[in-house]
């Protein structure tokens, strides 16, 4: 039988579980003390939802689960592949929040504001900073329209960042609303303008000139792609510019009114910029858009937006929306990789009791220890070198023996 893990998937080490628990702990900390509050749902969920979900490129990247027993037998006889499934893995954790909500909807405040820091799981082909089965750490708000949401979550997860050591970031805005109306305005029709923004949030990978390329690639009328172009050329991107292009450029009042807001917010801790580019490749998102990016990853680290029509599949009427989510996997890579060391933590000890010892009061000296350590009890070794060694590895600061009062130090390897 096989000892590693699945391909995209981990084993964590003692010592690396520990540094994240602590992560998370801060994040949760941070985010509770702002009034969110904690839910779970299931990892799976029905087919249909997952396929209507609106989630761009993440609807390949589906893990998808057969039916079972007499049902699978149908399926395979139909030699249908579309019957062969009727539930998945949830590749993030706005679907799920969207159905919960939903079932749940009298049962919860307006606004409401929740946690969700779980497993998503993506078919991704793994790589650095891409796994297939990953943890996220959302925030989200519904129930409130006003881009007074939007800035909430952008002081609560920046602070979050802020709190777990994470510094030289910078929070990039857009809103979609006002990308469309540019684009449209150009002389995109608006059934293609999904395909436009797809490649248009290319353009920090492609270039202006390889945003050009493609769009001329998939067949769209030239001279809305030439408009794009000579917009890209004149280098003024700026948002008072992109609003001029749109046929109501109080489209943009909200985005102005954030930008400014949190500009404020951050007061020079971190960056604040607007992006006109910034897509985000879920297809759910209505309005205003962010990504979290920094210098030590290449991709974003945290990452969200509005999305005001998921909610409304379910309830078929429309209930505001917006989320932020922080990419735990690349945010925790990036802190160990600095050497991150648990703020405010005790040493660890361990205390080794030989075989004829009275094992109450082997716990009972354990308990008094921990007012100061972080106590493990262990039978002492008959070759106590290597059992030092092998303490001192895993993180241990000293070794106290059960029938003495002194204490060897150790030079904790973690």
């Amino acid at each position: 039988m096989k000892t590693q893990p699945l391909k995209g998937m981990r084993d964590l080490l003692p010592a690396e579980q520990r540094l994240r628990d602590s992560i998370q702990s801060q994040i949760l900390e941070t985010y509770r003390a702002a009034g969110f509050e904690r839910i779970s749902t299931p990892m799976l969920e029905d087919a249909e939802n997952l396929d209507k979900s609106d989630g761009g490129d993440n609807l390949n990247l589906i893990f998808k689960v057969l039916k079972r027993g007499e049902k699978l037998s149908e399926a395979l006889a139909a030699n249908d592949p579309k019957l062969l499934s009727d539930m998945g893995l949830r590749y993030d954790l706005t679907l799920p929040l969207s159905r919960y909500y939903a079932a749940n909807r009298a049962s919860l405040p307006t606004p409401f504001k929740v946690i969700q820091t779980d497993r998503v799981f993506r078919a991704e082909r793994p790589q650095k900073g891409r796994l297939r089965e990953f943890v996220q750490c959302d925030i989200d708000i519904l129930g409130d329209e006003s881009p007074n949401a939007e800035l909430e979550l952008i002081d609560v997860t920046t602070r979050a960042l802020l709190k777990i050591g994470f510094s030289g970031f910078k929070v990039n805005i857009n809103d979609r609303r006002i990308l469309r109306g540019m684009l449209e305005a150009m002389g995109f029709a608006p059934e293609t303008l999904d395909s436009v923004c797809i490649t248009f949030d290319k353009m920090d990978k492609i270039g202006a000139e390889g945003v050009e390329a493609e769009l001329a690639e998939k067949q769209l009328p030239a001279a809305a792609v030439r408009a794009l172009a000579d917009f890209l050329a004149a280098g003024d991107t700026s948002l008072a510019a992109v609003a001029a292009r749109c046929k109501n450029p109080a489209v943009a009042d909200d985005l102005k009114y954030v930008l400014a807001t949190a500009e404020k917010l951050a007061n020079g801790r971190y960056g604040i910029a607007y992006c006109p580019s910034l897509v985000r490749g879920q297809g759910y998102y209505t309005g205003m858009v962010f990504e979290v990016t920094c210098p030590q990853f290449s991709g974003a680290v945290a990452g969200g937006g509005r999305y005001d029509n998921m909610v409304g599949k379910f309830l078929g009427q429309q209930v505001p929306a917006v989320g932020f989510s922080i990419g735990f996997e690349r945010v925790c890579g990036i802190l160990l990789e600095q050497g991150y060391q648990i703020p405010g933590k005790k040493q660890r000890l361990a205390l080794v009791y030989l075989p004829e010892a009275d094992f109450a009061a082997v716990l009972a000296k354990a308990e008094r220890l921990r007012a100061d350590y972080d106590v493990t009890i262990l039978p002492q070794a008959k070759k106590l070198g290597k059992q030092f060694a092998q303490l001192e590895a895993a993180g241990y600061s000293a070794v106290a023996f059960a029938d003495k009062e002194d204490l060897k130090q150790l030079n904790p390897a973690l």
